[in-house]
């Protein structure tokens, strides 16, 4: 996949392109209310965005918790482009951009049904599965080099 660009989103220019990848995904497909998605949390964080071609197909945004520990969330690639690795990828990129600042600890809250993709990652599930915007969720986390 020679064509696939990760980058940090340039905001707020690119932003539209995050919003719309986030809803495709997680208000269309997965049927989560918008007050749910749109947390407010958006303008603290940073954000990544994938490309394939001139396509935006793939987004994650991160907030820093503490010094060395950072949130991943809001994970998305669009259905008609999952199993190439864009998935993969994006993580790669996010925790080398993480290495680069000195962040030493991943946290995330996953979706179950995609929990095996981040432990095949590293990602340690922590604690009991428990329902997030109506999907059952596990937390997880990874420590990094």
């Amino acid at each position: 996949m020679t064509n696939l660009i990760i980058r940090s989103a340039q905001i707020p220019k690119e932003l539209p392109q995050v919003y719309k990848i986030r809803y495709l995904v997680f208000q269309i497909e997965q049927g989560v209310d918008p007050t749910l998605e749109f947390d407010g949390k958006d303008e603290r964080a940073h954000h990544l965005i994938a490309f394939l071609g001139e396509k935006a197909v793939g987004t994650a945004r991160i907030r820093f918790l503490e010094d060395q520990t950072a949130k991943v969330e809001r994970v998305a690639v669009l259905p008609e482009v999952r199993g190439q690795g864009i998935g993969r990828k994006l993580m790669d990129y996010i925790e080398a951009f993480l290495v680069e600042r000195q962040v030493t600890e991943v946290y995330m809250h996953a979706q179950e049904p995609v929990r095996e993709f981040y432990q095949k990652l590293g990602y340690v599930p922590e604690g009991r599965a428990f329902e997030e915007a109506g999907i059952p969720h596990i937390a997880m986390r990874k420590l990094l080099r």
